[in-house]
């Protein structure tokens, strides 16, 4: 996406230097930028706003503010780039924790925005593509786990090999027109409502 075509947020306390930033951006070819200064209802804000990525400039942020900031970072699920004129390594890892895309020490220099803004954008999307596939793949174990566990009734209930189960489930699904997964399920439920000792 062009520069001219992305929605940017400053947040900044400091209006002077808020100002100067979107200065910046706008000459870097970011013509979409809001600014806040005040940081009272931020998450709100951010929200009707809704920008593709947010800058966030903290002169000397203390402890607080920086928690403050990356509990922000966790919650707004955009892409963030954090500028701070100093910082030590506990700060770091929290906000590679908090899900901070680009977190830059020694401040915010106009010719530096542009790829670094790009940067975070990316990491945003690769982390967020990370976090997918890996809810994906949790979501397939569980469901294996739910059939398994339906394989198993089955073949002890009727006395079935794990194929002919299979099979069964399969069927069963085709002819509800229903996921295997929902039929597993609801075979796990029914049988630990008749026989709550026996589906562990």
């Amino acid at each position: 996406m062009k520069p001219s075509g992305l929605n940017v947020l400053v947040i900044d306390e400091n209006r002077i230097r808020a100002a100067i930033i979107e200065e910046g951006l706008r000459e870097a070819g970011y013509e979409k930028v809001a600014v806040i200064d005040v940081m009272h209802g931020l998450a709100r804000r951010i929200a009707d706003l809704n920008p593709d990525v947010i800058v966030i400039d903290l002169e000397n942020p203390n402890r607080d503010m920086l928690e403050s900031m990356f509990q922000l970072s966790r919650a707004v699920k955009r892409p963030i780039a954090m500028f701070v004129d100093r910082s030590d390594e506990a700060s770091i890892e929290a906000a590679v924790e908090a899900g901070v895309s680009a977190y830059i020490v020694d401040g915010l220099k106009q010719e530096r925005v542009r790829p670094i803004l790009k940067m975070a954008i990316s990491r945003f999307n690769a982390f967020s593509r990370l976090n997918r596939e890996l809810e994906e793949t949790r979501g397939e174990l569980e469901n294996r786990k739910v059939i398994d566990r339906a394989k198993g009734l089955l073949m002890r209930s009727r006395g079935l090999s794990e194929e002919d189960a299979y099979a069964l489930l399969r069927r069963t699904a085709m002819n509800q027109n229903r996921k295997i997964v929902e039929i597993a399920q609801s075979l796990v439920t029914a049988s630990s409502l008749l026989d709550p000792g026996g589906t562990q």
